[in-house]
């Protein structure tokens, strides 16, 4: 009996062990990293600079042009996305280009993007039950009128 609860005691010190590695040292950095890349697309100007690169490399210039943002704050806003390493830069002669550092960003804009209109359209489905069950209540009111 006592070696059976010995070896119990084993295999759920291993599990406990897997799991904290698992969770304090795999998934810590890793939610980190996401955590980081996602605090980098929290504004706008950001998420719009990476659709910009969409199709390619572009110069400060016309990312600025395209955005309509002030060169000042157009920098600000390539310095947090070049500290986080979500584009790379290149000089060529007096002009700065930037470009994705990894197509896959597009792709989770993009998913983005679907997940909002998801629940774009689960909002507009509530709202028209709720109009639905507003008129309900409206005609039954006159039909209680009429009577």
């Amino acid at each position: 009996m006592r070696d059976r609860f010995d070896a119990d005691r084993s295999v759920l010190g291993i599990v406990y062990i897997r799991d904290i590695e698992y969770n304090e040292v795999v998934q810590s950095p890793l939610r980190s990293f996401k955590a980081n890349v996602f605090q980098a697309l929290s504004h706008p100007t950001r998420i719009a600079i990476i659709e910009a690169l969409r199709d390619g490399e572009l110069s400060a210039g016309a990312i600025q042009e395209l955005l309509s943002v002030e060169q000042a704050n157009l920098s600000q806003h390539l310095a947090i996305l070049r500290a986080r390493q979500l584009v790379f830069n290149r000089k060529e002669g007096n002009q700065v280009f930037y470009s994705l550092r990894h197509p896959v960003l597009i792709q989770v804009l993009d998913i983005m993007r679907s997940y909002f209109q998801a629940h774009l359209s689960e909002t507009v489905q509530m709202l028209h039950q709720i109009e639905a069950e507003e008129q309900g209540v409206a005609s039954m009111a006159v039909s209680r009128k009429e009577k």
